[in-house]
């Protein structure tokens, strides 16, 4: 069964994970340096992000993985601190611009589209003394790296994603401070991050609008995480009202305002004000946008960027102590299944893809998708004849010629997490996602294909799966 002509293959990587050179040529510290540097076992045995893959010195590497597969499209995102080691245009950093021109100029020669993302979690850490993204001041300052990037980069990158998964850097890094920076604030911090982020993305789409689009012609987009999720009891009814809260608060709490009307889903505002009344706050904890902002961010998306791994079931919950967090103002309780097989936090719920898609296309008037990750990880020791991880990405594969031929999604590119395998935030190296391994204890830091990496070559090849659905 084949995918539409034209159809985009691409795998992705970021900055962070897999760059390494932390310190060289130029480049200022980002969160995650501070954050992996300080140890205390919050990292998997302390690893960091130091070497990593070694891609700031090994792009050609990279380079013939890439070949190799014979992707359309490639994923990466360029380290903020890299560029502007301070966060900011005072000093700009050649070399950096140097490193990302020929990544840049390379794939293009090979017949390569870039997708790029200008930030995927590693805020410059001189940003984050400010305030990071709890502070509004950090919008301004996003907006004029955005502009920087469009500027430096636009006359050949076409396809930008600004803000890489929101709603999770929100949650884990500003509210539950699992992710850099590491400091909790339970039940605001992520309401105040994930509505400094909104406006951040809104403010860079105007600004590629207005100043570069008529001439580069480009995209502009953000990616949203989501799993699906489902009643953990069909027929009860404050399940099925669970999943309709969990689904406001994970993907139409950033999608609806940037796609619809500027605004967050009744639901969750309701819920939350509800929540802050009963605790006592004088306020609703989720702040509000004017009328002016809301203008501002509606219609600032030219595709939807999506990232799609796994499913839940959801039970409701009710917060009945009236405690502080995000899942006890959702009021919910997710799990999966006992019957799904899994990796870590990831079973393989291919179907949840489909159903996903769907609603997209439902709830957001049939928008122009990019899945911009999907993937499955292997635990140490990693096996080269991946099976059960190529198991994985054909059923989802099936699944995603379902969503386009029967549900008739309008879904235009695939990416698989990861090129390679990397730096996976508080894992480590211990979780293995990419198509290519590489022996992280190796100062040459070899690539090597699994299976999957040759199976999805075929893929790539043949524009499609061999059997029927």
């Amino acid at each position: 069964m084949a995918f539409p002509a034209g159809f985009g293959w691409g795998a992705a990587t970021a900055a962070y994970q897999v760059e390494g050179g932390w310190a060289a040529d130029g480049r200022g510290p980002c969160v995650w340096d501070t954050f992996t540097h300080q140890g205390g076992d919050r990292v998997f045995q302390n690893q960091t992000g130091d070497v990593a893959c070694g891609s700031y010195t090994l792009w050609e590497e990279d380079l013939k993985c890439i070949k190799q597969l014979g992707l359309t499209h490639y994923r990466f995102s360029l380290s903020w601190s890299r560029l502007l080691p301070d966060g900011t245009t005072g000093f700009i950093n050649q070399k950096g611009i140097d490193y990302y021109n020929k990544i840049i100029d390379d794939l293009l020669t090979s017949g390569v589209t870039p997708i790029v993302a200008l930030y995927h979690f590693d805020l410059p850490q001189a940003l984050e003394d400010q305030g990071g993204w709890l502070s509004e001041a950090i919008i301004e300052a996003f907006d004029k790296y955005a502009q920087f990037c469009f500027r430096t980069f636009g006359d050949r990158v076409k396809k930008w994603i600004t803000i890489n998964e929101p709603n999770i850097l929100a949650l884990l890094a500003y509210d539950m401070g699992i992710f850099a920076p590491g400091v909790p604030h339970i039940g605001t911090g992520g309401y105040q991050a994930a509505h400094n982020l909104i406006k951040a993305h809104a403010r860079s789409w105007h600004s590629y609008d207005s100043l570069f689009r008529k001439e580069q012609k480009g995209m502009v987009s953000l990616s949203l995480f989501c799993c699906w999720l489902e009643p953990a009891d069909p027929n009860a009814v404050p399940d099925q009202e669970a999943v309709k809260r969990a689904i406001s608060f994970q993907l139409d709490f950033f999608a609806k305002p940037i796609f619809i009307d500027g605004d967050y889903p009744q639901i969750v505002k309701s819920q939350i004000a509800s929540m802050s009344k009963k605790q006592g706050y004088p306020s609703s904890r989720l702040p509000e946008f004017t009328e002016e902002e809301k203008k501002m961010i509606k219609g600032t998306a030219d595709f939807f960027a999506l990232h799609y791994y796994t499913s839940r079931l959801v039970e409701y919950h009710e917060n009945k102590k009236g405690e502080l967090g995000f899942l006890q103002d959702v009021e919910i309780k997710f799990f999966p299944s006992p019957t799904w097989q899994g990796v870590g936090w990831i079973y393989v719920v291919p179907w949840g893809i489909c159903k996903l898609l769907k609603y997209i296309k439902d709830t957001y008037n049939n928008p122009v998708i990019y899945i911009t990750e999907n993937g499955f990880p292997q635990c140490d020791p990693p096996s080269f004849d991946d099976t059960q991880r190529w198991e994985y990405f054909r059923q989802t594969l099936q699944e995603l010629l379902k969503a386009i031929h029967i549900d008739k999604v309008n879904l235009q590119v695939y990416c698989v997490w990861s090129l390679l395998d990397n730096f996976e935030w508080n894992n480590g190296y211990s979780r293995r996602f990419g198509l290519f391994h590489v022996d992280f204890e190796d100062p040459a830091r070899p690539r090597i294909p699994y299976r999957s990496a040759k199976e999805y070559a075929k893929i790539i090849r043949n524009n499609g799966l061999e059997e029927p659905l």
